[in-house]
């Protein structure tokens, strides 16, 4: 089977448009707003990103992960991976180019399971880019294993009612909806007897118990929301695909989300070995410059070996998810460039962040970011133990035990039947 990750000129020239785009407009964004992006526009950002996003739909490349009939490009996802991995160094260039997550994921199952008063009222507002929603999953009590979800949504009447919490959902704070995942069914099990909800954020019930923020950022900065349901009451037609289907909604927005998740990290990655690379060959000790150390041009080639293999596997993974058009067959290799991703980005990022001396580990160097960057993502969409699991399991399907006492590549038995092999000829 040959393998061929590459792309027409006339998408590499997009690319490059891309490159510049980010690099001459976006960047700024990100130095003179650097919490922004994320919240609704005001007199000061909103002329600014209104126009970066005209631009960016002039030439085509508005949510590109979107269908034709949604007004995307429909881009399979080694053209989005490429895409992402320009775009994974600025946090404003997701929103600029309506690629940011936790929207393109929630914008996809709108696509897919909404109704059509279902995709008028919630997914038109964020295919024009001019609000934010929130994907409520996560439990405080139960992480992300939906075996011990609690959050209930219980029949009354034509409506359904919503009580419990939810921890850690992300954009809630300036979400004009949330996505809820909820029990509806306590005797089956849980992957059937759970169902996703449409709500409103301003829908009576819905309490903020307070957002959470990253590691360093102040309590007032938080953007991961502890959300209260409080008996919020939806009508019947808030249910988002049919009831019980909420884990296979939810496995339908994260594979492809993982692939654009990694690929943010390789262009993340590859900026940390850029600077890593400048600072070896700009400062001098003990007589000679930083590149000339040997243990510095270990790290550097440690660095560039471990990307450049991260970023070949999740080209791979990418490519294999359009010839099958297939998560579940691409399910080891999905979960196997989950886990790398937080190990690469770590490491990566340290050598540079640690080259560069006290200047890293101060704020006048974009590392703080980075560094936390690394372990938000052994955490998000499930944990790293969790994903490894997933790859061993996948892995051992392909095997059988051996059938007697010995290995199959046991050497004396393995001489034994090369001597009969010989004397047959």
């Amino acid at each position: 089977m040959a393998w061929d990750f590459s792309t027409e000129p006339e998408f590499e020239e997009k690319l490059e448009w891309i490159r510049r785009f980010r690099a001459e407009r976006v960047d700024p964004l990100d130095l003179l707003y650097p919490d922004r992006a994320y919240h609704p526009l005001d007199d000061e950002t909103g002329p600014i990103v209104r126009s970066l996003k005209r631009q960016v739909r002039e030439q085509g490349l508005w949510a590109p992960h979107l269908g034709p009939e949604l007004g995307g490009r429909g881009f399979g996802q080694v053209k989005l991976a490429l895409i992402n991995e320009i775009l994974g160094t600025s946090s404003w260039a997701p929103v600029i180019f309506g690629t940011a997550a936790p929207d393109t994921g929630n914008a996809e199952i709108i696509a897919r399971y909404g109704t059509d008063d279902q995709k008028a009222r919630y997914l038109q507002p964020l295919l024009e880019g001019e609000c934010f929603s929130c994907f409520s999953m996560t439990e405080p009590q139960a992480g992300a294993d939906p075996k011990m979800f609690t959050t209930r949504a219980e029949r009354d009447g034509d409506d359904w009612v919503i009580t419990g919490r939810k921890y850690f959902s992300s954009n809630a704070r300036t979400s004009k909806f949330v996505i809820v995942m909820a029990v509806t069914d306590p005797d089956v099990s849980p992957y059937k007897g759970m169902s996703m909800f449409l709500v409103p954020s301003d829908t009576p019930g819905i309490r903020m118990e307070r957002n959470v923020g990253l590691l360093g950022e102040g309590p007032e900065d938080g953007m991961h929301a502890l959300i209260a349901y409080d008996g919020v009451r939806v009508p019947g037609d808030a249910l988002l695909g049919g009831e019980g289907q909420a884990f296979a909604i939810a496995q339908t927005r994260l594979g492809g989300g993982r692939v654009h998740h990694a690929m943010r990290v390789v262009g993340q990655c590859q900026r940390a070995l850029d600077m890593m690379a400048e600072r070896a060959l700009s400062r001098e000790t003990q007589g000679s410059r930083l590149a000339d150390k040997q243990l510095v041009q270990a790290d550097l080639a440690d660095s560039y070996a471990q990307l450049t293999q991260f970023r070949l596997m999740v080209l791979y993974t990418a490519w294999q998810i359009d010839q099958y058009n297939d998560y579940k067959r691409v399910r080891k290799d999905i979960a196997a460039i989950k886990f790398l991703t937080p190990k690469v980005l770590h490491d990566v990022v340290y050598r540079s962040m640690h080259l560069h001396g006290a200047l890293g580990v101060s704020n006048e160097m974009p590392f703080a970011d980075m560094w936390t960057g690394a372990a938000v993502m052994a955490v998000v969409d499930g944990p790293t133990e969790v994903h490894k699991i997933t790859v061993a399991r996948d892995l051992l399907r392909g095997y059988e035990a051996t059938p007697g006492l010995w290995p199959t590549q046991h050497l004396p038995a393995r001489r034994e039947w090369a001597r009969k092999q010989l004397e047959n000829l």
